[in-house]
């Protein structure tokens, strides 16, 4: 059966001018016709498809003529669904037609006039000896005015731009209404409605508060099956205990994979609320600072934004009161020296998009480090925490200046024989040893410019001279345990500002 009557083609031919038409003639256009209109109807279909619709927009076919070359339909689109009347021009001969909205001509007499357009200039980028151009008709100047549209995503409020009521209004204008609308389109009509009518019930009135504030409910983040079950698989793998292979597959496609935009604040917080939850579980604070160093280690990721809640969970891994299952076990330094290599090279890559990263995790872990409250774990962290933010200079203002204290204070005791915590405090000492090493560097040139090699040739009476300054400077512990160690270039470094070389 034929959808494209000869008859319609006899009436298309005959309205230009063609009286005489053959049969056979009418016959074969009717089936291109047929056949065209079934090829710009299935590429329609495909964008209706492929925009995730059940309803077929004007929109649709003028994509489908693009995509097969065909000349466009011009005028106005619209979402209105059209009404088509009949009319009979004889006995078996219908016609049909759209009908026209009708007007009520007094509303057309009493609108207000539309707004004057605004005078057009060539300005900003667009003036490179172009001022103006004349009109072909009235030989008039015309200018053209060069705007923003949007700065960083977000639309300037400017004359030039529309503002979101006007936007909505345009919106709603064109949305469908009455009760023959397909129900697709009235759900959006409905949908825009509620949206207006809401955001209005909560816009105060001008007079009374002077500025109006408008509140917008939030938008769902909508991920695709395959982000849900990707990040379902890799947290499911990463706190696996039982295959360490299939944990390193995991940590190795967060580190390598550029797809994971998505599902980076999802990771975040996952990271947070494990760490939160379970600080006895050496395990899964392990993994979890695994997972922040493959998500920071990734290019294709920008972390920049969530820097602020990634450093909490790596500070909670460092300078943590209780870590692991209680006192006496020494595993959870292995966990605090991951945390402090995490955090140097967060500092290193991130410290240049926030000017306070640095200070704030300075004076984080200064005050650990100068709290006696706090046990040798959390001083252990806070020191290689230090050393890892700032360096030297941290070292040399914040970390010296403090050992005497900290050391007869807190070490002398506990290094006492029998004292249950003298194993943590010789991880500190450790860590004290490890911080004070960075003030010699690596060719053994001293802060000053000297080199080392000039100056080990140290007696006895200056080797004995150099303790009693360096218990001095840096206290009775510290200062004996590196003299006892016969580094000279480390207690030359501490004292070179009192040596007279």
């Amino acid at each position: 059966m034929a959808l494209w009557g000869t008859d319609t083609v006899k009436d298309i031919a005959e309205s230009v001018g063609i009286l005489n038409l053959n049969k056979e003639v009418q016959y074969s256009l009717c089936r291109d016709v047929e056949y065209r209109t079934t090829q710009v109807l299935e590429q329609a279909i495909k964008f209706m498809r492929h925009a995730r619709r059940t309803v077929l927009w004007s929109q649709d076919i003028s994509q489908a003529l693009r995509v097969l070359d065909c000349e466009p339909l011009y005028g106005y689109e619209t979402m209105r669904p059209l009404k088509y009347g009949e009319a009979s021009l004889g006995p078996g001969q219908p016609l049909f037609y759209v009908e026209d909205e009708e007007m009520d001509f007094e509303k057309l007499i009493n609108a207000p006039l539309p707004k004057v357009p605004r005078e057009i200039s060539f300005t900003g980028w667009f003036h490179h000896g172009l001022t103006s151009v004349k009109h072909p008709l009235t030989s008039t100047r015309l200018r053209s005015v060069a705007h923003w549209l949007a700065v960083d995503g977000v639309q300037p409020s400017i004359p030039q731009n529309p503002t979101s009521t006007t936007l909505s209004a345009r919106t709603d204008s064109l949305l469908p209404k009455g009760p023959h609308v397909p129900s697709a389109l009235a759900a959006m009509s409905s949908t825009s409605d509620i949206a207006l009518s809401s955001t209005a019930a909560v816009l105060p009135s001008s007079g009374a508060s002077g500025s109006a504030t408008t509140t917008r409910p939030q938008v769902k983040h909508i991920l695709s099956k395959e982000l849900q079950l990707y990040f379902e698989r890799v947290t499911a793998s990463v706190l696996d205990e039982t295959q360490p292979e299939l944990r390193t597959a995991g940590l190795s496609s967060l580190q390598e994979d550029p797809g994971l935009h998505q599902l980076v604040p999802y990771f975040v917080q996952f990271v947070a609320e494990k760490v939160t939850h379970n600080l006895k579980d050496l395990f899964v604070l392990t993994q979890m600072m695994h997972v922040t160093e493959a998500l920071s280690r990734n290019r294709q990721l920008n972390l920049t934004p969530y820097v602020a809640s990634l450093v909490p969970p790596v500070l909670t891994c460092l300078i943590g009161r209780h870590l692991g299952t209680g006192s006496g076990h020494l595993d959870h330094y292995d966990l605090r020296d991951l945390a402090a290599s995490l955090l140097k090279h967060v500092c290193e890559k991130y410290s240049k998009f926030s000017h306070g990263l640095k200070p704030r995790l300075a004076r984080s872990c200064l005050k650990t480090f100068l709290d006696p409250s706090k046990p040798f774990g959390s001083h252990y962290g806070a020191l290689l925490g230090l050393k890892a933010v700032g360096g030297v200079e941290v070292v040399r203002k914040l970390v010296v200046p403090n050992l005497k204290d900290f050391g007869d204070d807190l070490l002398k005791a506990a290094l006492k024989p029998g004292s249950p915590t003298t194993a943590e405090a010789e991880k500190v000492l450790s860590a004290i040893a490890n911080a004070l090493q960075s003030l010699v560097d690596k060719d053994g040139t001293l802060m000053n410019g000297i080199n080392r090699h000039a100056l080990n040739g140290v007696n006895e009476s200056g080797q004995a001279e150099m303790r009693v300054k360096l218990v001095d400077k840096v206290g009775e512990v510290v200062g004996n345990r590196i003299a006892d160690s016969g580094h000279i270039d480390l207690m030359k470094a501490l004292l070179e500002n009192d040596l007279e070389l």
